[in-house]
């Protein structure tokens, strides 16, 4: 095998730098999802804990692989994934803050809950 094929290889194929940086980038477009349900559907559940969660994991995973990296895109560095991790683990984990906050002390709804009764003790 001569070198042009291996450096082929690590172009096209799939390293470990790569694969890292594709699971932290799905893991965290996971966490978008939760996080937009959790804002749709702000009922008790553990979707924004998921999306803040994920959301950090992924972008902290993001950094690593973009900071570790080598080269740039097409080396086999992972480069590309790591930055989606990125933005999509910032999006995730502000949606799943967003969506504790809107849970927890109705910040989005300004106090008042969807039927018109304030939330916080206060009458409308």
């Amino acid at each position: 095998m001569s070198a042009a094929e291996i450096l082929a290889a690590d172009a096209y194929g799939l390293t470990a730098d790569r694969l890292i940086a594709t699971t932290a980038a799905l893991a965290t477009l996971a966490g978008v999802v939760a996080g937009i349900l959790a804002m749709v559907r702000p009922a008790g559940s553990l979707k924004p804990g998921i999306a803040l969660a994920t959301g950090l994991a992924g972008t902290i995973t993001g950094i690593l692989v973009v900071a570790l990296a080598d080269g740039g895109p097409g080396t086999g560095n992972g480069i590309v994934g790591g930055w989606a991790a990125i933005v999509f683990g910032l999006s995730s984990a502000t949606l799943g803050a967003l969506a504790l906050l809107r849970r927890r002390r109705g910040f989005l709804d300004g106090g008042v809950d969807h039927v018109g009764a304030d939330v916080r003790g206060r009458s409308s």
